[in-house]
């Protein structure tokens, strides 16, 4: 049986994409272009062997594009436009290959979304065939640039089985005694909403003195501003397969953002049963928040109080409910549905 080849030209690699590209890799052959490691999130990666990923900066672009072109695949995607030279190779390439391009931003109808508008019939629209979004809210985006039914959902996905591992070695124990601790995983910046984050948490202590903690996972730009507190704890940037014992230990997920274009980190903490408190700038809150947890607007540290206090207050049998809604709600997109969105696009 020939094996279809997929070539994605891609940012930042993380370890939810690769665990997307490995289940790829079960029925085709994938090969990955990359920019280089972020040193903010400086993931480990484990990589099938019949993944083959490239660092773009040892390439020139005619070296990338002939690289590309040799590996003759029948599907390439391509992360947005900001990267000139896969713009470039993008087009080269013979127009008989499905050209997807992956957006993950929100339609908000400001000046660079409508040049975008206006040139994609010209620009856009002549090198991609097809748009791979996130969501909804990027789905508005894609038909603004003209791709019509052209538009596949579900871009993003969590590294399920790894999460669903770690809901089933946890679950027990917190059925047990919920954990008391605000748990938060993400890179230590500002449109992060972390220093509301940090302020409500020790308003709240003060204000009404309780046994809950908040747990800091990341590093960034911000890290040497952290605030510190007892009840505060940082812990610095944590590889994903390590994370057993904070998921073992922490109890309701937060994520603050004041801008975020979906939040895969959502999926994840869901998959491993958090009850959720999440901002209206995050992207993935709309498929992942439903009755498990609080919304809040971004960047109103009184809301975000607010929200905190009610998980304070929480009996824990509502808890565990949240934390079992959130398992249910976040196995409803999986690595093996990815999959079969991407290789879809043959049809």
């Amino acid at each position: 049986m020939v094996r279809t080849k997929i070539t994605f030209l891609y940012s930042e690699v993380a370890g939810y994409f690769l665990a997307c590209a490995n289940e790829l890799s079960r029925v085709a052959d994938v090969l990955v272009v990359r920019w280089p490691v972020n040193k903010e999130a400086p993931f480990q990666l484990e990589v099938d062997e019949r993944v083959r990923i490239v660092d773009k900066s040892n390439y020139s672009e005619k070296e990338l594009f002939e690289l590309v072109k040799d590996f003759n695949p029948e599907i390439v995607v391509c992360s947005g436009w900001m990267d000139k030279q896969y713009l470039e190779i993008t087009k080269k390439l013979d127009n008989s290959i499905i050209k997807v391009l992956s957006l993950d931003n929100h339609w908000v109808g400001n000046v660079k979304q409508q040049v975008a508008r206006l040139i994609s019939p010209v620009y856009l629209k002549r090198i991609f065939s097809h748009a791979w979004v996130p969501g909804l809210k990027q789905e508005i985006f894609a038909k603004k640039l003209g791709f019509g039914n052209n538009i596949v959902k579900g871009f993003y996905c969590a590294d399920t089985r790894l999460f669903k591992e770690k809901y089933n070695q946890s679950i027990e124990k917190k059925s047990e005694l919920f954990p008391k601790r605000f748990l938060y995983v993400a890179r230590y910046v500002k449109h992060k909403g972390i220093f509301e984050m940090w302020e409500a948490f020790n308003e709240l202590q003060k204000e009404m003195p309780n046994e809950w903690e908040l747990w800091c996972l990341g590093t960034g730009d911000e890290w040497d501003n952290r605030v510190e507190g007892d009840k505060i704890k940082h812990f610095g940037f944590v590889q994903p397969k390590d994370m057993d014992e904070f998921v073992e230990n922490t109890g309701v997920y937060i994520l603050p953002s004041v801008f975020e274009p979906w939040g895969v980190s959502v999926q994840e903490f869901a998959i491993a049963g958090f009850p959720m408190i999440l901002s209206d700038a995050i992207g993935s809150k709309e498929a992942f928040l439903k009755d498990n947890g609080y919304s809040f607007e971004a960047g109103k540290k009184e809301e975000l109080k607010s929200a905190m206090k009610k998980m304070i207050l929480a009996a824990d049998i509502d808890l565990k409910a949240m934390a079992f809604k959130s398992h249910q709600i976040g196995m409803e997109y999986t690595t093996e549905m990815w999959v079969e969105r991407l290789m879809s696009l043959k049809k």
